[in-house]
């Protein structure tokens, strides 16, 4: 069976072909028109019928989309692509391609791709990390998507940080309407903020990486501010959900510093004996892993 997978990123869409063996037969990229919800609609459909003209046939598609269809309503809700929000996504995309879609949040398609044959295959209870423009979060039991009864399982990033320092009350403002939301400190933007609050400058968050290995005082401040938060943030998820494996993605997860200096920080946080065994480990398909996630919504 053909299974396609789209990743609907706040600035490219993706479309991924599945064989029945998880192989990848296509997969295609193109920028997001994020500000036009007609115009991310005709995206969307576009990236399905030109897939199906090239391998000739029709498959199941499931969707990855930053928010979460409201169990209430059936409208998109929490997401970072504002324009989606109040929209009832999942139906209009089912009427323009004529059949059945399964949407699910991108982090939930994330962990679900890690956790069936990526980093996390070994784990029972996987925790999916998103580091990137926003910082979002998926759960998974026994290789089943936990939702939560208000379909916000795993919305991690929009808690406050935790034990904040003094100069981190009240926090940056957050796009949700409050301050200091993890999302606000864990984000490249947040990075990026925090390093233009030290040196007055603008730099991305791989130059500012760069800079603090080159011994650059603001670069090394604000990569130890990020490491101490990320170990606070994901110490207050250990407590509640005790996850056999966290499995980052986003753009920021290829700081190979965070699998180094994160989980000593831990035992300073989490709420145990002083020995903390939760594995932190990098996606294993990548930036992939949510378009994949999204093919395997059907089994």
């Amino acid at each position: 069976m053909l299974r396609f997978g789209i990743d609907l990123g706040g600035t490219k869409t993706e479309l991924i072909a599945l064989d029945s063996n998880g192989q990848t037969l296509l997969r295609e990229r193109t920028p997001t028109p994020a500000d036009d919800y007609g115009a991310i609609l005709e995206t969307v459909c576009r990236l399905i019928r030109e897939a199906e003209r090239c391998l000739g046939c029709k498959g199941s598609i499931g969707i990855a989309t930053p928010g979460a269809l409201s169990s209430r309503t059936g409208l998109l809700k929490n997401s970072n692509t504002t324009v989606l929000n109040g929209k009832p996504l999942d139906r209009a995309l089912a009427e323009r391609v004529g059949r059945e879609i399964r949407m699910e949040n991108d982090a939930n398609c994330f962990a679900l791709s890690e956790a069936t044959d990526g980093a996390a295959a070994h784990g029972r209870v996987v925790l999916g990390i998103i580091l990137g423009t926003g910082v979002g979060g998926g759960v998974i039991v026994d290789g089943r998507i936990v939702r939560g009864r208000n379909s916000i399982a795993g919305e991690w990033g929009h808690n406050p940080i935790p034990w904040p320092r003094p100069d981190e009350q009240p926090g940056p403002a957050c796009y949700c309407g409050r301050h200091g939301c993890i999302e606000t400190y864990l984000s490249g933007p947040g990075m990026a903020r925090d390093f233009h609050q030290r040196a007055g400058i603008r730099r991305s968050p791989e130059a500012i990486v760069a800079s603090a290995r080159c011994g650059d005082a603001h670069g090394g401040a604000s990569l130890g501010a990020y490491v101490d938060r990320l170990a606070r943030g994901l110490a207050t998820v250990i407590n509640v959900l005790d996850p056999d494996v966290i499995v980052l993605g986003g753009g920021l997860s290829n700081v190979p510093e965070l699998y180094r200096d994160v989980p000593p920080l831990l035992r300073r946080y989490v709420f145990s004996d002083g020995v903390i065994d939760t594995s932190i480990v990098p996606a294993r398909h990548g930036d992939s892993s949510g378009v994949r996630g999204a093919a395997r919504l059907w089994p």
